[in-house]
């Protein structure tokens, strides 16, 4: 049982071998065409719609191709230009025309998808966090917080040592008699100072940097948890989903969401809760210490900064989210262009392609010189608020020492706690804003984890039972459509018997790939059934048909990787000696120990390291193609 053609034999026969292990075959060559009426293919002339309509029904690798020749211009233009290119009698003589399979590319990676609850998102964070299978994880987690007490706590310390230094110095001017004892008395007292000050501040930094070095493993473990789980999601999700997503955004997705949940626990750990923290403290020891109108006062303080603070950062974002989406479109074009390179250089666009990055990087420029601007309005804001807060705070402290109520000493004391808020709170701000785009980023993170993959196995699927020899395809009524009311195959039914080699032939876009998708159920069909040796291939395990099925693409894919890795890929339990046995069986043992490492050789992205000869020769180079593309490509 097998499907399709082949480039080249030497790399079919390379796939055949490593199949062994599989129960069915490949196709190398077509030899027999389907027997019956075949796929109905649908009638889609686009010479008699108007100009507006017409663009619209060209696929975009021919919009591509003609862009790249044209550089801009009107949609009238670029029909011009396709008729002087030879690409129009591609759109005036095809008859088989379907939308891409992935029903609309978007660049947006979680575009037309529901955002997840910000609740949520924290939910799910604080299970990795938090996680129920590892004790050890939960110990490092409540000993983290017992050490950031400890730090806190000791940070509370140092005012008080200042206060009751310079209580002790005024009431021992005062009182000393014999003056000659002042400087030995001077110094003890400064020494003392020195030393517990010496003493607080490094407690605190001791305490610091070992709840970081406890709480690290947490993070990362976490980090890396939610990485693998979100990479082997988007594994088992649909092929649909994936062709109407763009790769380059989606990665960017996924690196800024980690690095977002990275960002939210370190400010969740070492910033929020810090912060919470010391306020609680100080305004309890100035309530104790000094009454309710310093707390209040703090408190007050405290609250307005933080309002003023969420308030322009929430206005400010949109300028963070346009940035993103101008850093998304660059990233896109870039790497679009560069894989392309080749095209490029055949129509000599590189200027056009550096226009058009410019264009989205000048955009992103924009979008952050505002939000520059406005963080200049921010800082003034908070250190405006917060001169207000310690200026009405120093005045009641004065008015206490008039009174009698209070020291000079306890001036020094709330002049030092405020002071030792104002370091955590000047990065309230910034906290914030990260913490927002951090949140913004894990929301498409995990929106991509709650999409849900449509084609499951079923509730007790069995494993596919198959041998050689009972190795039928059968395909009985099958009807499919990509995009609604466009149907790619309409009531098609044929079989192939197990060890026979069967063609399926039919223009560009008619279906033929389509049939391999829907076999190995990248699809399923609106109606009919796919049978595999006597099985409907629904009631399966995907596991098992995709074990008992192999395939030779048309296009060349490659990891970047070494020979070894791309030839083992196909079965990763083979042992060496049976990758080099295939490879004598293809014909590219002697030619792959002719390269500078041998097997270890990079064959580079899609093996284009593998290439690059003064003279090359072309072995049919257009055996995908149908003969109307085909007849265009040679003139």
């Amino acid at each position: 049982m097998a499907l399709l053609a082949m480039h080249s034999w030497r790399w079919a026969a390379a796939a055949a071998a490593f199949e062994k292990r599989r129960q069915s075959a490949i196709l190398i060559r077509p030899l027999v065409s389907v027997s019956g009426s075949g796929p109905q293919w649908r009638p889609h002339q686009l010479g008699a719609l108007g100009t507006a309509r017409a663009y619209q029904q060209i696929p975009e690798s021919l919009k591509r191709i003609t862009w790249q020749r044209l550089g801009k211009g009107s949609s009238r233009q670029f029909l011009d230009a396709a008729k002087a290119l030879q690409v129009w009698p591609l759109i005036e003589k095809r008859t088989c025309w379907h939308g891409h399979a992935g029903g609309g590319l978007h660049t947006d990676p979680k575009e037309g998808l529901k955002d997840v609850d910000t609740r949520k998102i924290i939910k799910a964070m604080l299970s990795y966090v938090w996680p129920k299978d590892r004790p050890d994880l939960r110990a490092r987690v409540a000993i983290s917080l017992g050490f950031l007490g400890g730090a806190k706590a000791m940070n509370i310390v140092v005012p008080f040592m200042f206060k009751y230094a310079v209580d002790s110095l005024n009431q021992m001017s005062g009182n000393m008699l014999n003056l000659s004892d002042a400087p030995n008395t001077v110094a003890t007292m400064a020494t003392a100072v020195l030393i517990g000050y010496g003493v607080s501040r490094a407690g605190a930094a001791f305490f610091n940097e070992v709840r970081n070095a406890v709480f690290g493993k947490v993070a990362q473990n976490s980090i890396r948890r939610i990485a693998k789980n979100v990479f082997l999601h988007l594994h088992n999700l649909d092929l649909g989903f994936h062709l109407s997503r763009q790769t380059g955004a989606l990665s960017k997705a996924i690196d800024r969401g980690t690095r977002g949940i990275s960002f939210v626990l370190s400010a969740l750990v070492f910033n929020l809760l810090p912060i919470m923290f010391e306020v609680m403290l100080v305004s309890g020891v100035l309530y104790y210490k000094c009454g309710a109108q310093f707390a209040l006062v703090t408190l007050g303080t405290l609250g307005t900064y933080t309002a003023f603070t969420v308030a322009v950062t929430r206005w400010r974002t949109r300028f963070r989210i346009e940035m993103n989406k101008a850093d998304n479109d660059a990233g896109n074009a870039a790497i679009d262009s560069l894989l392309n390179y080749e095209t490029v250089k055949y129509f000599n666009n590189e200027r056009y392609e550096a226009q058009r990055y410019d264009g989205f990087l000048k955009t992103y420029e924009t979008a952050s010189l505002k939000s520059t601007s406005t963080l200049a309005m921010l800082n003034f804001g908070q250190s405006a608020i917060f001169s207000v807060g310690l200026t009405a705070i120093m005045v009641l402290a004065s008015q206490g020492i008039v009174a009698g109520t209070l020291t000079v000493g306890d001036l020094v004391m709330v002049n030092g706690l405020l002071f030792q808020l104002s370091l955590p709170l000047n990065f309230l701000g910034t906290v914030y804003r990260e913490t927002r785009q951090a949140l913004i980023d894990m929301n498409t993170l995990f929106t991509l984890l709650k999409v849900d993959t449509r084609i499951k196995d079923k509730v007790m699927a069995s494993p596919l039972q198959i041998t050689p020899q009972t190795a039928t395809v059968a395909f009985d009524n099958v009807h499919f459509e990509y995009i609604e009311s466009q149907k790619v195959l309409s009531g098609i039914s044929f079989e192939v018997p197990a060890g026979k080699k069967v063609a399926i032939v039919g223009g560009s876009g008619s279906g033929k790939s389509t049939i391999v998708r829907l076999l190995f159920r990248f699809y399923e069909p609106q109606k009919g059934s796919i049978y595999l040796a006597g099985q409907n291939i629904q009631d399966v395990s995907l596991e098992s048909l995709r074990r008992a099925v192999g395939v030779v693409p048309q296009d060349a894919v490659l990891f970047h990787n070494t020979i070894y890795y791309n030839l083992l890929y196909g079965n990763i339990s083979a042992s060496p000696e049976e990758v080099y046995a295939v490879a004598k069986l293809a014909g590219l043992h002697d030619a792959i120990l002719r390269m500078p490492h041998g097997y270890n050789t990079q064959v580079g992205e899609r093996g284009l390291k593998l290439s690059g000869p003064p003279v090359i020769l072309y072995d049919e180079a257009t055996s995908s193609l149908d003969s109307i593309t085909e007849e265009v490509s040679y003139d």
